[in-house]
């Protein structure tokens, strides 16, 4: 739990994929005013999948995360920010070795007002970026939202010395560590 956040404030819940859902969770899980963040799956045709049936790249699913967070301490768009700023967006459904539309760039809106600041978000960097790629991130409605096995949850925290997690995950961290640095909860 957040301790820098207030008691009792209004939360609420933003859900992105961005590639393997261990970055992801680990990346938020570090932002002050996130309450909570779960790997899940979403936008597939499937009821209840589990992890190998998304690994297979057959249920239409996305590996996301759902993120809990208090808005008065920090925005929506601070949070498209971080997420545009932790993974490649231009991309087609590929993050580094994971590849596979379950590891698409996609953003999954709660509220009409999600959907129009991630648009706006995309168009701002894709007109700012003259030289480079595309933003190939989409942006749907969040229909169903499957958390994953239990095992996933705080893969991170419980696995730093893995390989992945050291080759992985660590860059990712430091990079939005000095990128975000007044953003960072406090340990």
């Amino acid at each position: 739990m957040d301790t820098d956040r207030v008691k009792d404030q209004k939360t609420e819940i933003a859900v992105f994929g961005g590639g393997c859902f261990w970055c992801t969770e680990a990346v938020f899980s570090m932002i002050r005013g996130v309450v909570e963040v779960i790997p899940a799956y979403t936008g597939g045709s499937i009821a209840n999948p589990t992890y190998a049936m998304v690994s297979a790249g057959t249920t239409g699913h996305v590996e996301v995360v759902s993120i809990k967070y208090d808005p008065q301490l920090v925005p929506y768009r601070l949070l498209l920010t971080i997420f545009f700023a932790s993974h490649d967006p231009t991309t087609l459904n590929r993050q580094g070795n994971d590849f596979g539309t379950q590891y698409r760039s996609v953003i999954f809106y709660t509220t009409d007002e999600q959907r129009k600041e991630a648009e706006a978000c995309i168009r701002e960097i894709n007109t700012s970026n003259t030289k480079g790629d595309r933003v190939v991130t989409t942006v749907e409605p969040l229909t169903v939202l499957y958390p994953a096995e239990d095992y996933h949850k705080e893969y991170f925290r419980y696995h730093t010395d893995a390989p992945y997690c050291q080759l992985v995950i660590n860059p990712k961290l430091e990079k939005i560590t000095a990128e975000f640095s007044d953003f960072i909860k406090k340990q």
